[in-house]
């Protein structure tokens, strides 16, 4: 079982934890003081006070690793977020370095303690422990995938909620969960989902736990037997078995809740949204307007070639403007290079660009095709419409459509619409699935980070301007 082994398994990833830093702080003194190479004329310390500093590193280190929460089990956890917690407590340290060498700066030793060591032991640790952690995590999810390192769950109720679980389990051996069965109350014995059966009813509960051969319980009830959810918890926690809830809600707040605390009473929003937080929304909003500034730059010679060639092909105004639904279900004019023949505005809001459409010019092809007539949306971007990153905009005829038609539709309102998102460089622009592009919408409103933003910027470049979709 693995709860016999995970002791064993934390004690052996703190020495390795341990070895790391200790690898890591001699690799930099011996970079910037024991090879020479960066050897500045002043004064040198001997190696022994150096190495004394380790007696307080190590395990300033590890209590930081401990707090950021870089022990716990790999089996599920974001290679993202763990390096960031790496990052974090490693600044932390850096700067409790710094600051115990200011305030002992009058010690003789001390006054020549190499600051290029501090730095370069903070950067080597980062680099030296991500790559540790990632050795370990290959390592416990090839034993895993193989039916070694296993977790043994046992699920309380056959649901939506407990199919879900099994797909994903079946789905990825790597994370070592092996279900032993189902206790469900409707459901008839040896009644089973891809292989895991119905082994009993909740009554069998206690006497199942008393021959503690489980790790962990999983209640996955269907909601209309929620009623006995408080004796369950009661015998799970009597029995010191880690427990874990899967609501079955999935079907109707299929999104990523969070839970508030209201003076003790825990509050479920259905939705949580990154960018409602004030600081977020103030990092977004300020990598908007730079990236903006600096966009229109770097492209001043493309949109000043496309607006001559649009202007001595095709008569008519050089900007296409029209109403799009933006930020909190308003509307705004969104601008983009014009690429069509003019035509009467009643006749332009009927339907989307086909294949073939003689309304577009020689030159709307091509800036179509490369996405260039959507540049002007620059200046959507500097007065606040629009963002460099979010849901694409709609207009308010197809809006009120698809509203009706899909479900969730609206939540796209919630963040301001971008240039690009998360769908088109995943292919759903143009004459695509809705449904599809709004949950990729989805999941970028629900999981925004700046890491985020910057990854779909970064991958615009090779998958969002040609729009091989685009008419």
């Amino acid at each position: 079982m693995i709860k016999d082994n995970q002791k064993r398994l934390n004690r052996l990833h703190v020495l390795i934890d341990a070895l790391v830093i200790v690898a890591a702080y001699v690799l930099s003194w011996f970079v910037f003081i024991g090879s020479y190479w960066f050897h500045s004329g002043r004064e040198v310390l001997p190696p022994r006070i150096y190495l004394s500093a380790l007696v307080v590193i190590v395990p300033v280190y590890l209590l930081l690793y401990a707090f950021f929460c870089l022990f716990t089990p790999k089996r599920v956890q974001g290679r993202r977020l763990e390096f960031a917690n790496i990052c974090k407590a490693n600044i932390i340290g850096l700067f409790l370095f710094a600051l115990i060498l200011y305030l002992m700066r009058k010690n003789l030793y001390l006054q020549h303690f190499s600051s290029r060591v501090v730095v370069g032991f903070c950067a080597v640790n980062i680099v030296l422990e991500t790559l540790e952690r990632n050795a370990i995590r290959m390592v416990l999810r090839s034993m895993r995938s193989k039916g070694y390192n296993q977790k043994h769950v046992l699920l309380i109720g056959y649901s939506r909620a407990a199919e879900s679980y099994i797909d994903r389990v079946l789905a990825n051996p790597e994370w070592g969960y092996q279900i032993r069965g189902i206790l469900d109350d409707r459901k008839p014995w040896a009644e089973d989902y891809r292989g895991i059966r119905v082994i009993g009813k909740t009554a069998d509960l206690e006497e199942i736990l008393s021959l503690n051969v489980l790790d962990e319980i999983a209640i996955t009830l269907s909601i209309q037997d929620y009623s006995g959810l408080e004796a369950i918890v009661a015998a799970c926690e009597k029995s010191g078995v880690h427990t874990k809830f899967i609501p079955d809600y999935n079907n109707f707040i299929p999104t990523k809740p969070y839970t508030e605390d209201l003076q003790g009473l825990p509050v479920i929003n259905i939705r949580h949204v990154p960018l409602n937080d004030l600081l977020n929304a103030t990092m977004k909003r300020a990598v908007d307007i730079f990236g903006a500034l600096v966009a229109l730059v770097l492209f001043s010679p493309v949109m000043l070639v496309t607006a001559v060639l649009i202007k001595a092909t095709s008569p008519g105004p050089l900007i296409f403007s029209q109403e799009r639904v933006g930020l909190h279900n308003r509307p705004f004019k969104m601008y983009k290079f014009r690429s069509m023949e003019v035509q009467p505005p009643d006749k332009e809001k009927v339907a989307w660009t086909t294949p073939c459409d003689p309304r577009v010019t020689l030159v709307g092809k091509v800036i179509r095709k490369t996405s260039i007539d959507e540049m002007p949306q620059l200046f959507n971007v500097l007065v606040g419409d629009m963002s460099l990153v979010g849901p694409r905009p709609e207009r308010p005829l197809f809006v009120e459509r698809f509203k009706e038609e899909i479900p969730r539709y609206m939540i796209k309102h919630q963040v301001r619409p971008g240039m690009t998102g998360w769908a088109q460089i995943n292919g759903y622009r143009g004459d695509t699935s809705i449904a599809k592009r709004i949950e990729h919408d989805l999941y970028y409103i629900e999981n925004w980070t700046l890491g985020l933003d910057f990854k779909i910027l970064f991958l615009t470049f090779f998958k969002g301007f040609i729009n091989t979709n685009a008419y």
